[in-house]
């Protein structure tokens, strides 16, 4: 089984280019932890600042590890200076997986 985290974050789009070097930090840490099997941000395009989230890990102690990392917070303090704001995360258990 692994572990799905999807959702949105948004941020001003006028401190998104701020912001920017910060997440790809984020990305290149977080991918490189044991159990993260993706991990990735995207800016909506019809929806200036609108960050849509996609993660994948192993399993919960992955996800527990991940969030007591230094990366996570170095991440939560560039967050608060750029205004993310209005998290939605969600987090999936998927049992099984096929292609379409």
């Amino acid at each position: 089984m692994s572990i799905l985290i999807a959702g949105t974050v948004r941020v001003p789009p006028e401190n998104l280019p701020g912001l920017k070097p910060h997440m790809a930090k984020m990305l290149a840490a977080s991918r490189a932890e044991d159990g993260c099997l993706t991990y990735s941000y995207a800016e909506d395009v019809a929806e200036p600042g609108l960050i849509r989230v996609f993660e994948a890990w192993r399993d919960q102690a992955a996800i527990e590890a991940h969030f007591k990392s230094a990366h996570m917070a170095e991440w939560r303090a560039a967050g608060a200076q750029f205004g993310v704001s209005d998290r939605r995360l969600s987090r999936f258990e998927i049992a099984a997986e096929r292609p379409l």
